[in-house]
């Protein structure tokens, strides 16, 4: 797929190139916020863009394609287009906007690199760029005819029919189509994006997982409420959702997307594990739902980890959900134990000891560091990589340095 004149270029290019995608990333960013505002205004978020959350995804995936391609010129590295193209899907991108993203892309590449972009070298990377990009247009085409809607046209209203505190930052969202139109296909563990207006008259997104059963016409999102960190801003969008949504009030959500879900019906036969922390637990409370609805006999294993009982969201229904699947156990770690839950683990998830089951599909999700380092001990404990499937809240900063 990639010519061999461009392949030795970029080869030869690699380094300088990646060495300064942080700048170029800056640099391209700003010139393109700075000359096309609209495009903050309900298709990036703020949030990702001032903790360089999205600066830096878009660095490795760029890193990350050019280097599979150098590995194997012949064949297109479909996995990480792959993942980014549900995300894309997910806030509504459309095929014209890769023409503005090249040219202020390219634009940061010259403006960086200088004189050492030569017209040879701009080829070559225009070749990388455009076979990335004809990846995504693809699939992400095919995302949008699966899920019945026109490419961008994602949205539809939906109304607040019960609102619930889960803790003291997590509240869920029971919601019903607006329209009275049946609610769009999803799978379990599949998100949408729910699209708001801040204060301010600037759209803004962000993706929750749908937390319950998603054959239901009722869907239900639970949204923690994300507290800014190290000089990074607190979420824009949970904070309003939390201030402000009440039952009877609408909410603009996107069709369900993710490439992160339980595949088949819930009365298939091979084993599941749901390893999670904090947040994370909202796709595995889908899952459970799903395989409970379907009247599943698969083994399960939940795996939990969070600060303390009282910390857990949907703690309580993931148990009874557990207890009414026939072959399910669930075991919780907490840094600060409680009487809630007499027979947790204290401390960080520790799978020493823990049995997995043979043959079992992973589903992990959490903060990236616990997902790292709980990946690589499900690596020692026999689990191949190409059965731990995980999901990344936010901008992916992990498949780029190769944890697929």
């Amino acid at each position: 797929m990639l010519s061999a004149e461009s392949a030795a270029v970029v080869r030869a290019t690699l380094p300088a190139v990646a060495g300064a995608l942080d700048e170029i990333t800056t640099r391209f960013y700003g010139a393109m916020f700075r000359d096309r505002p609209e495009l903050l205004d309900g298709t990036f978020n703020r949030g990702n863009q001032a903790s360089g959350g999205q600066r830096r995804a878009l660095a490795g995936s760029i890193a990350g394609f050019a280097t599979a391609l150098l590995a194997d010129p012949d064949a297109r590295p479909d996995a990480l287009p792959a993942r980014i193209a549900h995300k894309h899907a997910a806030v509504g991108v459309t095929d014209d906007q890769y023409t503005i993203v090249h040219k202020y892309l390219f634009a940061a590449i010259a403006e960086t690199l200088g004189d050492a972009v030569t017209p040879e070298v701009a080829a070559a990377w225009d070749e990388v760029y455009w076979l990335m990009a004809g990846a995504l247009i693809g699939r992400e085409a095919r995302l949008y005819q699966d899920a019945g809607v026109e490419p961008g046209r994602t949205w539809r209203q939906w109304t607040v029919v019960e609102r619930r505190t889960e803790t003291a930052d997590v509240v869920s969202f029971l919601l019903r189509p607006a329209d009275g139109r049946p609610a769009p296909r999803a799978r379990a563990g599949q998100y949408v994006s729910v699209r708001v207006l801040m204060p301010d008259g600037v759209h803004q997104l962000r993706q929750y997982s749908l937390s319950s059963d998603p054959d239901r016409e009722l869907r239900r999102i639970t949204v923690k409420r994300v507290a800014g960190t190290s000089g990074t801003p607190d979420g824009e969008v949970s904070h309003l959702l939390h201030d402000h949504m009440r039952e009877g009030a609408e909410l603009t959500l996107s069709a369900p997307f993710g490439d992160v879900f339980l595949d088949g019906p819930a009365v298939g036969t091979d084993p599941l594990v749901l390893v999670s922390a904090g947040i994370g637990c909202t796709p595995m409370t889908g899952i459970l739902a799903h395989l409970e609805a379907g009247g599943s006999t698969r083994q399960v294993l939940v795996l939990h980890a969070d600060r303390s009982p009282a910390d857990h969201a949907l703690r309580t229904e993931t148990r009874e959900l557990v207890e009414q699947l026939p072959d399910a156990r669930a075991l919780f770690w907490y840094e600060r134990p409680g009487a809630e839950e007499p027979d947790a683990r204290e401390g960080l998830m520790d799978l020493s000891g823990v049995e997995l089951p043979d043959g079992a599909t992973v589903f992990l999700c959490g903060p990236v560091p616990f997902m790292r380092d709980v990946r690589a001990q499900l690596l020692g404990a026999g689990i191949p990589a190409r059965r731990i499937r995980y999901e990344v809240f936010g901008p992916d900063l992990w498949l780029p340095a190769g944890a697929a």
